[in-house]
This record gives C-alpha cells, structure tokens and sequence, in this order.
C-alpha cells in the first residue's frame, strides 16, 4: 500500500507529489495523460520567469522534478475510490482504474479538474456549479473524509498556475502532517547556519558546504540549459470541443 496517491498530473498535483515524495512518503500520481495548462500558449505570471516561459516545457519540468523527488508515475483515469474496508477510512483507501489493477493507498489528493465523479462513493461534499463539480475542503485542502484531501481547481482556487502550485504545496504539506512524517521543511542552509549556533539540523533541512553549493548549482545550470536550449516542436493543445 502506498502512503499518497494523488490523482492528477497537473500543476497541483505535481506540486502536492514534490512535497510527499521528498517527507518520505510513497508517492505515486495517477495522470489521465495532459494537464489543461497544455492548453495554454505562454505561461506569463509565473515568478522567475521575467519573459513568460512556455507552459509545456514547465510542465515536463515540474514533472521531471516530482521524478527526482522520488514520485512515480501511472497513466491511466481512476473510476472509484472506496475505503478498504466499509465505512473504516483509517484502513485506507483502494481506487479502481479503467483497465488498470485496482491500487490502495493511505491517502488520496484529488487534483484532477475537472473531474470528480470517482469521489462519489465517499461522500466527500461535491458541489456543483453549472456543469462543473468543485470539492468542499478545509483551508488545509482536508475534505469531510479522513485521509481525502482535494487540491487546485477541483477545491474551487483560482485557475492561476502559481495559485494551483501553492494550494497543492499546501494540500501536500496536509497529508505530510495528517501521516506524523518527520518532516519539518525544505531548507538547504550554509554549513553551520543552524550547527554553527549549538542547535540540530531540524528534520527535512540539510546544511550544505561551499563545495556543494556550487555543485548543486552547477547541476541546476546545466539542467536548465538543456531544457531550454531548442523550441518545443509541438503545439499547444486546443479545446476538445475545437476542431483540430
């Protein structure tokens, strides 16, 4: 049994797996093959980007680095997520796939707009509007269902890329914090930022030297170099109602 399951290979759902997968926890992302940001032609409110950056290169980034942290990766659409055990949602939970062998896991982030039907079977508190189906959620991202969380669109946030990264970051520090990880944060510090004042590296930090800096920066260079060193051939993708 996996500890995540995050349904959604979208900005939010990327974002949620960066932060499970480096606390530790088994990661796995179910991705129904494209995120509607493929859809756009320029990604231009992004920070760090000054000059906008094309939106489906920062999704093979974003996914490239939920890789690097240790998610995996399942192509496929869940149909179902039903506790393991009825009415017991601390056993777990098992989601039925079209055509895939069922999976379990001890928690699930929906981050998959615009769907949401798979959730029916737990109750979790959809709400409609118009033709879509948003998921009620806690400022955390918790739904009514322990161990369910929703993340990005589908918890009714802005469509904004940087707003649906930061709510899945926020989703995935939730589930990280709901599973008792030793995990305290991100930081990588100077060598002696925290040792140089008598205290301990907290859980989830890390004190580097100048030697790895550098490396560590060097590495991230280059990584960013080859990304963008030629053009996406490939267009952006069109509505599906469009006519390609």
């Amino acid at each position: 049994m996996r500890d995540v399951c995050i349904v959604g290979g979208g900005v939010s759902g990327l974002a949620a797996s960066i932060f499970t997968a480096r606390a530790g926890l088994e990661t796995l992302v179910i991705d129904g093959g494209e995120s509607i940001l493929a859809r756009n032609a320029s990604l231009e409110n992004y920070p760090g980007f000054p000059d906008g950056v094309d939106a489906r290169r920062y999704l093979q980034l974003a996914r490239e680095q939920a890789s690097t942290a240790g998610a995996t990766f399942e192509l496929g659409r869940v149909t179902s997520v039903e506790p393991i055990e009825e009415g017991n949602f601390e056993a777990g939970f098992v989601l039925e796939t079209d055509g895939g062998e069922p999976l379990e896991a001890r928690r699930v982030i929906a981050a998959s707009w615009s769907d949401s039907e798979y959730l029916v079977p737990l109750d979790v508190g959809r709400m409609q509007r118009g033709s879509k189906h948003f998921v009620d959620v806690d400022e955390a991202g918790r739904t009514a269902v322990d161990g369910v969380y929703a993340a990005g669109r589908l918890a009714d946030e802005p469509h904004q890329t940087i707003v649906a990264a930061g709510h899945g970051t926020k989703v995935g520090l939730a589930a990280i914090h709901d599973s008792d990880a030793n995990f305290y944060h991100d930081w990588v510090a100077p060598e002696g930022y925290f040792t140089g004042r008598g205290r301990e590296v907290p859980p989830g930090c890390e004190e580097i030297d100048d030697d790895e800096r550098r490396r560590r920066d060097e590495r991230a260079r280059e990584t960013m170099l080859e990304a963008f060193a030629e053009p996406l051939e490939n267009r952006p993708t069109m509505h599906p109602s469009l006519e390609q």
